[in-house]
C-alpha cells in the first residue's frame, strides 16, 4: 500500500523509523528489535539508509521482512550526494522486486573524504529519477528551524518546492523540541504553497549523549525546559529514559489537540521507547 493512502484517510497516524546494523554480525538483533517494534502495528515504518549507501542492502532487506513478514507497510531510505546513477538505479529495482512501494528521497549527509556524487547534487534530482523508473510513492524531509547548510529559511523553502514539484508525495520534519517552531513553519509553507501532508518527526531523547549528537547534525533548538530536564535527569539512565518519552509523547499530544494528523517517532531501535510512547497516545490515535 502506498502511504500516501494511508496519510489520506484523514486519521491520526503514527509510524516509526528504524535503522540497519552497519555489520553482517549485528543483523540478528536489529531485525529483533524492528520486528519488536513492528509488532506494534504501527501505520508504517522507515528504515535508513548508511552514508554513501554502506547499509543499502541491509536496508532493503530489512524492509522487505517488515514487509512480508510483519505486515507492515514500509519506507526504505535511499540517498544520493555519494552515489552514481547506476547505484541509485540498481537500488530502485531492488526495491522494486522486493514488492516496495514506498521510498523516503534524500540527499543525505556529505561525505566525510569530500567525494561527492557526479550525478546528483539535490534530493529533487532524486525524487526526479525514482518517478521515471517506476511508479512509486516517495517521501521527503524538511527542516522546521531550516537547513544547516542553508543561510536562509526562503531559500530552503524554495527547495522543499522543488521536491514537491518533482513528485515528492509527503515531507517529514527533521527532530524538533519546541511545537512552537513547527507551527511556524507549517504556516510558511503552506503560505508558498506547498500542501502535501507533513509529518511531525518527534525524538524521544533518553540519554544525554544522544541529545548531544543531535544537536550538533541538525542544529536544532532545546528549549531550557528541555536543558533542565537533561540536566537534572541525566545520569539516571532510567529517570531519563522515562523523562525524554514523557517530553515526548506530551509533544505528541499537543501537536494532535492542534491538529497535527501524522506523527513519525525516531525510535532508535529501541521497542520498549516506542512501546511507552503508543501507550501514552492510544487513546488519541485514529481520532
Amino acid at each position: 500500500m502506498k502511504i500516501i493512502d494511508i496519510l489520506n484517510q484523514d486519521q491520526v497516524t503514527l509510524s516509526f523509523e528504524v535503522f540497519p546494523p552497519k555489520k553482517a554480525d549485528t543483523y540478528d538483533v536489529v531485525e529483533q528489535a524492528a520486528r519488536a517494534i513492528a509488532s506494534l502495528h504501527p501505520d508504517f515504518m522507515s528504515i535508513t539508509y548508511g552514508a554513501g549507501g554502506g547499509t543499502s542492502q541491509y536496508t532493503a532487506d530489512l524492509a522487505a521482512d517488515l514487509h512480508d513478514r510483519m505486515g507492515v507497510e514500509v519506507l526504505p531510505h535511499l540517498t544520493c550526494v555519494s552515489s552514481d546513477r547506476a547505484h541509485v538505479h540498481k537500488m530502485i529495482k531492488t526495491y522494486q522486486e522486493k514488492g516496495i512501494e514506498n521510498i523516503m528521497a534524500l540527499r543525505g549527509d556529505l561525505p566525510k573524504d569530500g567525494h561527492r556524487s557526479q550525478d546528483y547534487t539535490y534530493a529533487y534530482e532524486l525524487i526526479q529519477d525514482i518517478k521515471a523508473q517506476g511508479d512509486f510513492c516517495i517521501g521527503g524531509a524538511c527542516y522546521p528551524e531550516g537547513h544547516i547548510e542553508c543561510a536562509h529559511k526562503a531559500d530552503d523553502i524554495q527547495h522543499l518546492k522543488n521536491k514537491v514539484e518533482a513528485g515528492c508525495d509527503f515531507l517529514t520534519t527533521q527532530m524538533f523540541f519546541d511545537n512552537t517552531i513547527f507551527y511556524n513553519f507549517l504556516y510558511r509553507i503552506r503560505e508558498a504553497g506547498i500542501q502535501v501532508p507533513v509529518l511531525a518527526g518527534i525524538m524521544p531523547i533518553t540519554n544525554p549523549r544522544q541529545l548531544q549528537r543531535s544537536v550538533q547534525m541538525s542544529g536544532t533548538n532545546v528549549p531550557e525546559r528541555f536543558r533542565a530536564i537533561v540536566d537534572y535527569f541525566g545520569d539516571d539512565p532510567k529517570a531519563m529514559e522515562q523523562a525524554g518519552i514523557i517530553y515526548a509523547s506530551e509533544q505528541i499530544i499537543d501537536l494532535i489537540a492542534n491538529g497535527i494528523k501524522h506523527i513519525h517517532v525516531y525510535s532508535m531501535n529501541k521497542p520498549e521507547v516506542a512501546a511507552a510512547i503508543q501507550a501514552n497516545i492510544s487513546a488519541m490515535l485514529r481520532s
